[in-house]
């Protein structure tokens, strides 16, 4: 386990990076995340942040569901009111939505394999 330092805050973070009190969670913390992230390059977007907060949305508000690709695809979709593609998610979050996007949203850890 290691920790991070926001904004006066001391965060824990499991042996996969993802933080152990997801309620500590804000854009600072998911900056902050996103910056330690090797495989993640540039900086959060407003759809970076729509998809966290989906994220987030469905882990807290949702029986603790961390949705797959194809449903993160789905839903985004009709968020922004267009067809989404992997490659477009992908842009966004390299190291796989639902694995790097659920991270630096400030979500458990989840094992599991593929997106589909």
């Amino acid at each position: 386990m290691s920790t991070i330092e926001v904004n006066g805050k001391t965060i824990e973070l499991d042996e996969h990076g993802n933080m152990v009190d997801p309620t500590l969670w804000d854009e600072d913390v998911a900056r902050t995340l996103a910056d330690m992230d090797e495989k993640f390059i540039g900086e959060l977007t407003q759809e970076h942040f729509d998809v966290l907060n989906y994220l987030r949305d469905q882990y807290f508000n949702n029986n603790q569901n961390q949705p797959m690709e194809r449903q993160i695809l789905k839903d985004m979709g009709k968020i922004w009111g267009k067809k989404i593609s992997s490659k477009d998610m992908y842009k966004l979050f390299p190291f796989a939505p639902s694995k790097q996007g659920n991270r630096i949203a400030g979500l458990p850890y989840i094992a599991r394999k593929g997106g589909y």
